[in-house]
């Protein structure tokens, strides 16, 4: 039986991965913007989102807009590797 990634399968970081997959390669997404879209508290969001960067699957980036600081992320190529695989290791256990 394929194994599931344990980083991705909580259900928040797997919402999470899934959503920044869906960003072109290259591209990122604010952090307001994937919080709305998740329905996740920033604390919460915040705290998966370390495990999926410690895990190097997420980039952080850090920067100002005029004077307003604003949070950007990315999937990694190895994050999105890792989505791919554990897409594949779902798509194998449920049959597809």
């Amino acid at each position: 039986m394929d194994e599931l990634d344990p980083v991705i399968h909580a259900a928040a970081r797997l919402k999470i991965t899934a959503t920044l997959a869906t960003v072109p390669d290259g591209g990122s997404m604010s952090f307001p913007r994937l919080q709305e879209l998740l329905d996740l508290t920033a604390g919460n969001l915040a705290t998966h989102l370390r495990k999926l960067e410690d895990a190097g699957y997420v980039e952080v980036e850090k920067t100002h807009r005029g004077r307003v600081p604003v949070t950007y992320l990315a999937l990694t190529t190895t994050g999105r590797r890792a989505f791919e695989d554990y897409t594949a290791a779902l798509r194998s256990i449920l049959g597809a």
